[in-house]
């Protein structure tokens, strides 16, 4: 995979390199092309004529054929041609052409050939000049190999370059969302639903605010909110939300942001009140799981639950009465919410109560900084009783030192 810039060490002249790559080629090509002019007598027929650009375009028009290279001679053949394209003054004109090859499958190991394909692919993004945008489309090339291999592990150390790689490549905003758009299919492909709504986000940030009922906008907008809601541990919603490409949805696709809007912000209630409006046929329709949606407004309905409750003790009754669920149901479903990381608290079976020390609030609007302001006042009430015990028990203890000062001068 990427990593820092080398280089490759191949020696000998320029046309004898390319003839020896030439004869190669014919070598590996079928036998049904015997028919057809043999590379190297074009080749040496260009280099006679001191056209060395015209006998690399011809080397790079039959390199395909090294994807049929016998799997311990593949790597050493595509260096031998990566070396004679640098040697050009048009190596973005060739390059192309080569990442396009390596994309394809290596038909001469199905095994070991995305392996390879990835290695060329990394020496070629390696050797290249930081700041050169073909880069960018040998990084596109690189994608295209992992998602077909499922090698994702190898792809994701990468990940955190990205940022710096497309300021140096200094990639418009379309070419942005392509390249987000393919590590998002990748991702997903790989079953990393994170990283893919991660990069689903990233794609819908790249269009202007006047693209947002443009067809392509809209059709992705979708694709992240499904996402969002079909992923089991996915419960922030602020980031989709807050997206000028998701409110559009509001007008395009009501029903759908009428879903969203619940997941980000109400309860179980409100979404038993959607689907009886709805039926589950919408969720089926947009190939949405109900049981995983189920569990999912439960989990949230319940933390919205523990953030509101300003004495921090929530008994099960009420978990009970917010989940539609069995007061033998109530311990499962709190060990799940404090598993998904959206409270942190304490059962108290003795008192049938959650003991709540952290919850995780799904917005923060005015009605939270309304039940701040009150658990702040709660606070200070209670540091003014504390503070009155303190000064009581102080006079008091001031008072038993004054009664025994009195006794002792007395005697």
């Amino acid at each position: 995979m990427p990593g820092p810039t080398n280089t490759l060490l191949i020696e000998g002249p320029f046309e004898e390199l390319a003839e020896e790559l030439a004869q190669y080629i014919d070598n590996v090509k079928p036998s049904n092309s015997e028919t057809e002019p043999s590379v190297q007598s074009e080749v040496s027929r260009l280099l006679e004529q001191n056209q060395k650009d015209e006998a690399l375009k011809r080397l790079v028009t039959a390199s395909a054929v090294l994807n049929a290279a016998p799997e311990k001679e593949f790597i050493a053949a595509y260096n031998l041609l990566v070396h004679l394209i640098r040697q050009s003054p048009n190596l973005n004109m060739f390059l192309p052409k080569v990442c396009a090859n390596l994309s394809n499958p290596v038909t001469s190991s199905s095994a070991n050939g995305p392996g390879m394909a990835l290695a060329i692919l990394t020496t070629i993004f390696n050797i290249m000049q930081a700041d050169n945008d073909t880069r960018y489309h040998v990084f596109l090339a690189i994608l295209s190999v992992v998602k077909r291999s499922g090698m994702y592990e190898s792809l994701r150390p990468q990940l955190k370059n990205m940022n710096r790689w497309i300021s140096e490549w200094e990639s418009d905003e379309e070419e942005q969302r392509k390249l987000f758009l393919e590590i998002a299919d990748v991702a997903e492909d790989a079953g990393e639903e994170e990283d893919s709504y991660l990069y689903l986000l990233r794609a819908l940030r790249t269009f202007d605010s006047n693209e947002c009922s443009s067809s392509a906008c809209q059709t992705l907008a979708q694709r992240a909110l499904k996402a969002a809601l079909s992923n089991p541990s996915q419960f922030d919603f602020q980031d989709l939300t807050s997206l000028d490409a998701i409110q559009t949805l509001r007008k395009t696709s009501p029903i759908y942001f009428e879903l969203l809007e619940i997941f980000n912000a109400k309860q179980l209630d409100d979404y038993e009140d959607f689907l009886s409006e709805h039926s589950t046929d919408v969720l089926s329709s947009a190939a949405l799981d109900p049981s995983i949606l189920h569990r999912k407004m439960r989990l949230l309905t319940l933390a919205s639950l523990a953030s509101s409750t300003p004495s921090r003790s929530l008994p099960y009754a009420s978990i009970a009465s917010a989940l539609q669920i069995p007061t033998a149901d109530v311990e499962m479903w709190v060990i799940d919410v404090i598993r998904a990381g959206l409270v942190e608290g304490k059962l108290s079976q003795q008192s049938q109560t959650l003991l709540i020390h952290r919850s995780t609030s799904r917005v923060f609007g005015e009605r939270q900084w309304r039940e701040v302001a009150s658990r702040l006042d709660t606070w200070r009430e209670s540091l003014r009783g504390v503070l009155t015990v303190i000064r009581a028990e102080r006079e008091h203890v001031e008072a038993v030192k004054d009664r025994e000062g009195r006794e002792i001068d007395a005697r």
